[in-house]
């Protein structure tokens, strides 16, 4: 390939895959993409780190898709269209994201592909897979849902990807991974791909990669360039609420996202949001999937102005030119900071993000953030009028309550999500349950023993009334029950 800056059709892709690209409004390739298409096409391993919003998915859905296309066949069977791809992704939404790109990817071939995910019915799932899908997207708890039911089947899976590995690893599923990876071939091609690389990401690419090549198109926890970081100092916390309003409307923001470190603190900003006049709505993870898959469709179409979420969001969203992030909290970990704010000024284009602060516990979360993306922030003084009468007692009950509960609600946020797409699936199957031996020494009746009856009877005839009749009952119950 030459130096000059490539096209799609450079890279040799399979002509069904060109024509949804250039259907899709697609040119050039971001410089993740350049850099992965050709190595993935080559069947290598791959270790990938791109700022978010680089296009990553992009980067390992067309070189499969185009790797997979020998295989592909219009055949009605299902038994034609094993599993021969399986994404990993840390998070409903962003598995289903995936899917509708891949899907889109793959508009004009044979090939099939499906998305599990936790949260939603199994049996619309089970369909799919019983249908067949070459591509198989899914979060780690509900694959092995599936697996444990014998709904799917991974002894084919020829290349398997980790998407936003770092995530994964933050929400505790890094055993889920292992059981997955256990189930697979050992002749197979591994990519992993994340926002950040930490030591433990790389010691999870050590364990099941083989000699991947590494990507790194920008330096570790770097942010893009084209996004505005402004970090403004309110008066006190209730405050907050007044400066998302003021920010929003002064800045004519059409959409935006603003972040809360809490689930409660997120449908509280946005009530009183909508008691402000401004069109908003929450996502977090106490809402049920389809309540969550209709709030992000409502906000993609406009319908919703504001996206108050948890950091459920921060990671995998792609709303198409959304213009500014609002960190109505900043968060706990640094590394959230790069990823909510990632979500504007996706490829190439511009965007704002807007951090809210008050107090010394926020000017230390401040300067991790500044350690971790090597970058001091300007704070600036926000000037905004006393909080209405009715955000008083809220925001006393926060002040009051303090940071400790925040932190232990976002620590135990991503344990929540993890434990719900595990769900069920530590516990043994019904029918092995029914099937576990017994202990006799519960389940045999009581009887007494040759000393027991000697005694008995030799005691003394009036202990023994005559009629009182010898029952057996359980030695556990309390013995001999009186009349």
């Amino acid at each position: 390939m030459s130096d000059a800056t490539p096209s799609f059709d450079d890279f040799g892709l399979a002509e069904p895959i060109r024509r949804a690209v250039a259907e899709l409004g697609y040119t050039q390739p971001t410089p993740i993409q350049a850099q992965a298409i050709p190595v993935v096409m080559a069947g290598r391993d791959v270790m990938g780190a791109a700022q978010t919003g680089t296009g990553k998915t992009a980067g390992f859905a067309l070189p499969i898709i185009h790797r997979l296309m020998p295989m592909a066949n219009a055949s009605a069977s299902p038994a034609r269209h094993p599993t021969r791809s399986l994404i990993l992704a840390p998070t409903r939404e962003l598995a289903d994201q995936i899917y509708e790109n891949v899907r889109e990817y793959a508009r004009h071939t044979p090939l099939r592909v499906a998305v599990v995910f936790g949260g939603v019915d199994m049996k619309p799932q089970i369909a799919a897979l019983r249908q067949g899908c070459e591509i198989l997207i899914a979060t780690p708890g509900r694959l092995l849902d599936h697996v444990e039911q014998r709904t799917a089947n991974l002894s084919q899976v020829q290349i398997l990807v980790l998407d936003e590995a770092d995530r994964m690893l933050d929400m505790g599923f890094l055993p889920d991974i292992q059981r997955i990876i256990n189930l697979l071939g050992k002749d197979r091609q591994s990519l992993m791909f994340s926002a950040t690389f930490s030591n433990e990401i790389r010691k999870l690419a050590e364990s099941f990669l083989k000699s991947p090549q590494l990507i790194e198109v920008a330096r570790r926890n770097a942010l893009a360039e084209n996004i505005a970081q402004t970090v403004y100092r309110v008066p006190t916390p209730e405050h907050k609420r007044a400066a998302v309003a003021r920010l929003v409307r002064d800045m004519a923001l059409s959409q935006v996202i603003v972040f809360s470190n809490t689930k409660i603190g997120a449908g509280r900003l946005a009530r009183q949001l909508e008691k402000d006049g401004l069109n908003a709505s929450a996502i977090h993870g106490d809402k049920s999937q389809q309540e969550r898959l209709k709030t992000l469709d409502d906000f993609k179409e406009g319908r919703i102005s504001v996206l108050v979420a948890t950091d459920v969001a921060a990671r995998g969203l792609d709303i198409t030119d959304l213009p500014a992030v609002i960190n109505y909290d900043l968060p706990y970990s640094p590394e959230d900071y790069v990823h909510r704010i990632g979500r504007t000024g996706r490829a190439g284009a511009s965007g704002i993000a807007l951090s809210l602060m008050t107090g010394s516990n926020d000017e230390r979360l401040l300067a991790d953030i500044e350690k971790l993306i090597k970058l001091k922030f300007d704070v600036r003084e926000l000037s905004v009028d006393a909080a209405p009468p009715g955000h008083r007692r809220d925001a006393v009950r926060d002040r009051d309550e303090g940071p400790a509960r925040d932190r232990d609600e976002a620590r135990v946020r991503d344990r929540d999500e993890a434990r719900t797409e595990r769900g069920r699936r530590e516990r043994p199957p019904m029918a092995a349950r029914a099937a576990a031996p017994t202990d006799p020494f519960f389940s045999t009746p009581y009887e007494p023993s040759a000393q027991d009856a000697v005694a008995t009877s030799a005691a003394p005839a009036a202990a023994t009334p005559a009629r009182r009749s010898t029952r057996p009952v359980a030695a556990l119950l309390g013995g001999v029950k009186k009349d």
